[in-house]
């Protein structure tokens, strides 16, 4: 039996509550807490862009930047219902390095002279419920969920950086290693015991997305 190494903290059920609610705030007001890594633009001079250019691509950050906000939610729903400890450190440490990705979004979005989704509010919270339903589901269920979900994030990035001018370095950079750790985070998942999700759950999850990415491209 696993025992927690002496002065580790444990967090009641309400700690983990209180914790999720913090974050929830911060995702969607305040500024992401993110981890040692740097945003990969930096230091790289922004392109000149017509304005219809300029306005799309702007418009295609803020897509990516909900679904972060929807990433953060799902991680922290399915931490808050995993039953292994092993799985919610791995749900946190990933959901940490999604809050690297909305971060560097958001910081995209102000170069770019454009607003955050106004929808972000409703999107984190159908997110957060579908990640603790998959949580409450069992652990391989929760990680099988995670496995699709980088799966679909990985070729909607693929269909981002086919319509952002090849000049915009900024914006790619940014969406190249998005699109990196998604499919890290996904073989992770796999690794750790993942199962394949059924055919109607992994349709359902797509139109769900495609819905998101619509919306969010215009409101």
């Amino acid at each position: 039996m696993n025992r927690p190494s002496p002065g580790a903290r444990q967090y009641s059920p309400l700690d983990h509550v209180l914790i999720n609610a913090d974050r929830a705030l911060r995702t969607l007001f305040g500024r992401p807490q993110t981890t040692e890594r740097r945003n990969p633009a930096a230091g790289i001079m922004d392109a000149e862009l017509s304005d219809d250019h300029r306005k799309h691509v702007a418009r295609l950050m803020r897509v990516n930047h909900t679904g972060e906000v929807c990433a953060q939610a799902l991680y922290q729903g399915q931490a808050l219902t995993a039953r292994l400890p092993e799985t919610r450190k791995r749900m946190e440490r990933s959901a940490r390095e999604e809050n690297d990705h909305l971060a560097w979004c958001e910081e995209r979005l102000r170069e770019l002279g454009d607003r955050k989704s106004l929808l972000n509010p409703l999107w984190y919270a159908g997110s957060f419920a579908m990640g603790a339903a998959a949580g409450l589901a069992g652990d391989k269920w929760s990680l099988g969920f995670v496995i699709e979900t980088e799966r679909q994030v990985e070729d909607h990035l693929d269909d981002h950086l086919e319509q952002i001018p090849a000049r915009d370095e900024k914006s790619r950079m940014i969406l190249e290693q998005m699109k990196a750790d998604e499919v890290r985070h996904a073989q992770i998942a796999k690794a750790a015991g993942g199962a394949d999700l059924p055919a109607p759950i992994r349709a359902a999850m797509k139109l769900t997305s495609r819905v998101m990415t619509r919306t969010a491209y215009w409101i």
